[in-house]
């Protein structure tokens, strides 16, 4: 019994591959379930915001800013980096430091402005985008000492922990104009081109002297007792440290000039 051959493949035309399986995408449970919890907190911040549970809606961006700092730990202590997570990380940290922080800013104080304050809101949110592209273009381009502006999440406390200082501390005065200074200083600081200390000099095997154990023994203490207060205050000295550090280069450097 004869066979029918089978058709010549055209000339010039290239077989075409099957696509890859979605599992061919090394996704990895572990470091991406970090990165859903960080979006679930986030999500679920700004649900809170809508029903006025405005010091909820802080508490659980900074449960999101700390699943955050564990999944890409985590990655990398079990070896499963992978682009996928890495896009999902930055998707997950423009809701969670972005969006979420612009939104329950305005429902908070902002929309006592009006117009000014959903533009307000919405450079906070823009900046958050810019910060993150940028971030995500400058890797292993420049010295990993430092950010060029501040990192999203501290942009992100800062507002939350206005937030989260006036229901838990004490009202503030003033609280909606401090509102609006402070989302419009920590979108802008996020794309200032200046740099800031980016911690990953710290080495948690690296021995440490008794005095600097006992400070950190101290912070942690301090934030037991009066965490909103302790954690904004860290956040305000740290979105402050690059202006101040670059004032005094540049100060330093005029006077080497007119030393010369």
């Amino acid at each position: 019994m004869t066979q029918t051959p089978l058709p010549e493949t055209p000339p010039g035309d290239v077989p075409v591959s099957p696509p890859r399986r979605l599992r061919d995408n090394s996704i990895y449970l572990l470091p991406n379930a970090f990165t859903l919890a960080a979006l679930f907190a986030a999500f679920f911040a700004i649900t809170q915001a809508m029903h006025g549970r405005f010091e909820t809606a802080a508490i659980s961006v900074f449960i999101s800013m700390l699943f955050d700092g564990m999944d890409g730990r985590v990655a990398r202590l079990t070896n499963t980096q992978s682009a996928f997570g890495e896009q999902l990380d930055s998707l997950a940290d423009m809701v969670s430091f972005g969006v979420a922080p612009a939104l329950i800013a305005y429902e908070w104080q902002l929309y006592h402005f009006g117009k000014i304050g959903y533009t307000v809101a919405f450079i906070y949110c823009a900046c958050a985008a810019l910060r993150l592209a940028l971030f995500n273009t400058l890797i292993g381009k420049i010295d990993k000492k430092w950010f060029i502006g501040i990192p999203s999440p501290a942009a992100a406390a800062l507002v939350i922990g206005l937030i989260w200082v006036n229901h838990s501390v004490e009202t503030l005065p003033h609280v909606n104009v401090l509102c609006l200074i402070i989302v419009l200083f920590a979108g802008l600081s996020m794309v200032v081109q200046i740099p800031f200390w980016s911690f990953k000099e710290i080495n948690a095997r690296r021995k440490v002297s008794f005095v600097r154990m006992l400070l950190a023994a101290m912070f942690l203490l301090m934030i037991t007792w009066q965490p909103a207060l302790v954690l904004f205050g860290f956040f305000l000295v740290y979105s402050l440290s690059g202006y101040v550090l670059f004032v005094w280069r540049y100060i330093r450097k005029q006077y080497r000039k007119k030393a010369v």
